[in-house]
């Protein structure tokens, strides 16, 4: 084994994991208690942060009610050790459970209208902590606090301030276990990809509801573990701990240790804690502070210090190590694939009153190219998106074979229906083979639980996600690009990183949507020979392209596209020579159409 790969084979959490145990290690060390409440501080503050991170550093969504459902677990965990429940694994379940109800009510109205509503409804809920507290004021103690929180337990066994402190640093250490585990798994790239784009989500079968509220459930868990850590750290607890300057403290810790990483949350913790903001002569400043943290941090440090951090390694890694080399693939490349035919019929859709669609046909089959064709503004992806289940029609029908088209477009590509884009959409933070695999993840289910605990069936699903990634990646040449950063590449292998995507679910109808614009030649050529290998392998292909030179090369059968309607159907040889085409697409007398390399650009 040579040093390079000694190197890539060590942990990444082998460091953490250090830190932790010295850390837990620190009251046998025998250092003072005030250095333990500080620890304990930042645990507490981590965790907070970690949750935030999960739904808004990996699947996009703001969510600023952390506090508030840090409230409940802390007053929950509270309520029962005054009422003599002081067992730390009891308090910890129970105020999990009333975390995930918390993410849920507040998660369930807010995901359903936009990314702004579940900020604006987790804020509020924010605000409102002082007076619901008021309001079951026997068993919270008010605005005056809750008192009488009995001294934690462990099995019967009681917890002093040195035991209780590196039960949290293990607690803590437990759940960056959890959260690592969860989001360097294929559900992780999954938040990846929502994050990037809803639209990209639904493509690839994620359930972007689902997915979107699953991140912010699992995310409204540490802060109910934090909330039961706080409540038996002084036994009391005030509803001023839990307020507006709170929820953007935890903010800023996010955005400044870095909100898309795992160890981001513990660095912004770190600094947050034990930086001036926690002495007394800063406390009036506090929130000004954290908003000029906000405002520099967000502009300055877009992934934070982590990502800064992350970025150097990288570069270290190139600088010093060999380039990794992706294992050549020895299976077959292309079994048969089991095309549907899909039959458009009399579709229509306007927007306002511009006619996109008026009563277009079209139909596809198994082993065949079906080319769209026509000049900007056509249709065709109208058409495409309407297929896919972006948009309902205003009257006609998709069929799948002999069953009516699923409406929503995750049920759409769980179908078998598999697309490219005009503008690649790849995820950042990714390598290429996460991101081709990434279109594996409805095909095969995991669950959340089996992802953490690294189970079985999550073991088998990764070996098969990473043979089909090294599968689909070999098929259209890049093989050798498989540890790259997928956002780094050129817009040309882009799009062929596009086309793998699409393949690995092994999909029963592919569109394609201008996937030659980018390539070269050679490029070009090599796209071509898989389309034909893949309508070879009974795939149905639809192909909406601009390059008409490739499109009579590679079609069956075109169907042109003119102001929403269909212009004319036929072979190549038809379409080549067709008046009407010539006049609307090409713009182009007869004579020069065999002399034409590539139609008019569609950006429709």
């Amino acid at each position: 084994m040579n040093l390079a790969t000694a190197a890539r084979r060590i942990p990444s959490w082998s460091l953490p994991l250090v830190l932790a145990v010295v850390v837990a290690l620190l009251p046998v060390l025998g250092v003072g208690s005030s250095v333990l409440r500080q620890v304990v501080l930042v645990c507490i503050l981590a965790l907070l942060v970690s949750g935030l991170n999960l739904s808004l550093g990996y699947a996009g969504e703001l969510a600023l009610g952390q506090a508030a459902i840090y409230a409940g677990g802390a007053y929950v965990s509270g309520y029962l050790g005054a009422h003599g429940q002081t067992d730390l694994l009891v308090q910890l379940v129970v105020a999990c459970g009333v975390a995930l109800v918390l993410g849920l009510i507040t998660g369930i109205p807010g995901l359903r209208l936009n990314k702004w509503a579940l900020a604006m409804v987790s804020f509020f809920l924010v605000l409102l902590v002082p007076d619901i507290l008021d309001l079951f004021e026997e068993e919270t103690g008010g605005r005056l606090g809750l008192t009488g929180i009995e001294p934690v337990t462990l099995f019967g066994l009681p917890l002093d301030r040195e035991a209780f402190a590196v039960a949290v640093v293990v607690v803590t250490a437990l759940w960056i276990v959890v959260f690592r585990n969860l989001v360097t798994s294929r559900h992780g790239t999954a938040f990846l990809v929502l994050r990037e784009s809803p639209v990209l989500a639904s493509s690839t079968g994620i359930s972007v509801f689902r997915m979107k509220l699953s991140a912010y459930a699992i995310g409204a868990l540490p802060a109910g573990i934090a909330g039961t850590l706080f409540a038996n750290l002084d036994q009391y607890l005030s509803p001023e701990s839990f307020g507006f300057a709170l929820a953007v403290s935890i903010l800023a810790a996010s955005i400044l240790g870095g909100s898309a990483s795992v160890y981001g949350a513990l660095i912004g913790a770190v600094i947050l804690q034990l930086g001036p903001l926690q002495s007394t002569e800063f406390e009036q400043y506090a929130l000004i502070v954290y908003g000029l943290l906000l405002l520099v941090c967000g502009v300055l440090l877009s992934s934070g210090i982590a990502g800064i951090v992350g970025r150097l390694r990288k570069k270290v890694e190139r600088r010093w190590l060999p380039r990794e080399q992706a294992p050549p693939y020895e299976g077959e490349l292309l079994p048969d694939l089991d095309g549907a035919r899909l039959s458009v019929e009399g579709l229509s859709k306007s927007f306002g009153g511009l006619h996109a669609l008026d009563g277009v046909t079209l139909d596809a089959r198994p082993g065949e190219v079906t080319a769209l064709i026509g000049p900007n503004g056509s249709g065709k992806t109208t058409m495409l998106n309407m297929i896919c289940g972006y948009y309902r029609a205003d009257a006609g029908e998709i069929r799948l074979d002999d069953t009516v088209s699923p409406r929503a477009p995750f049920q759409v590509a769980r179908a078998g229906v598999a697309r490219t884009f005009q503008t690649p959409s790849i995820p950042s933070g990714i390598t290429v083979a996460e991101a081709v695999r990434a279109g594996r993840y409805a095909t095969e289910h995991t669950s959340f639980l089996s992802a953490v605990l690294r189970l079985p069936a999550y073991r088998r699903a990764r070996a098969r996600d990473l043979d089909e990634a090294a599968r689909v990646l070999t098929l259209v040449g890049l093989q050798d690009l498989a540890h790259e950063d997928a956002t780094s590449l050129p817009l040309g292998t882009r799009r062929l990183l596009e086309v793998a995507r699409s393949l690995i679910s092994r999909p029963r109808v592919l569109l394609f949507d201008e996937v030659a614009s980018g390539l070269d030649e050679d490029e070009v050529d090599r796209l071509g020979e898989l389309i034909r290998r893949l309508r070879d392998a009974g795939a149905t292909i639809v192909l909406v392209e601009h390059n008409f030179r490739l499109v009579l090369a590679l079609a069956d059968r075109i169907h042109v596209l003119a102001r929403g309607s269909i212009l004319a159907t036929g072979s190549p040889a038809e379409i080549e020579n067709h008046p009407d085409v010539l006049r609307e697409y090409l713009g182009t007398p007869v004579a020069s159409a065999a002399a034409t390399p590539g139609g008019g650009r569609d950006d429709d």
